[in-house]
């Protein structure tokens, strides 16, 4: 079933009174990326349901996070800049 990209939506779930999230998805790249998750730490992350178009999971709310934006400088973004160059170079020689 092709959904449209509004309704590939992804809901987290929890509450104060639980240890767990429960996260719903129904977007094919949050899917792939738990699966492998799951697959590779069967103990934290679990698949709790599926159907054709969508998957559930839980997993320690505590591994829900919240981030500031990062923050990068004039100088952080020209040392990147040159790096790059330098990659993309090597890669043509």
């Amino acid at each position: 079933m092709k959904l449209s990209r509004y309704e590939q939506e992804t809901v987290v779930n929890y509450n104060a009174g639980e240890q767990t999230a429960t996260l719903y998805t129904r977007d094919k790249a949050v899917m792939r990326k738990l699966d492998t998750l799951v697959a590779n730490f069967p103990d934290t992350y679990k698949l709790t349901g599926q159907d054709e178009v969508s998957k559930t999971y839980s997993f320690p709310k505590s591994y829900v996070s919240y981030r500031k934006p990062r923050a990068v400088s004039t100088e952080q973004r020209e040392r990147a800049r040159q790096m790059m160059v330098k990659r993309n170079k090597a890669k043509t020689d």
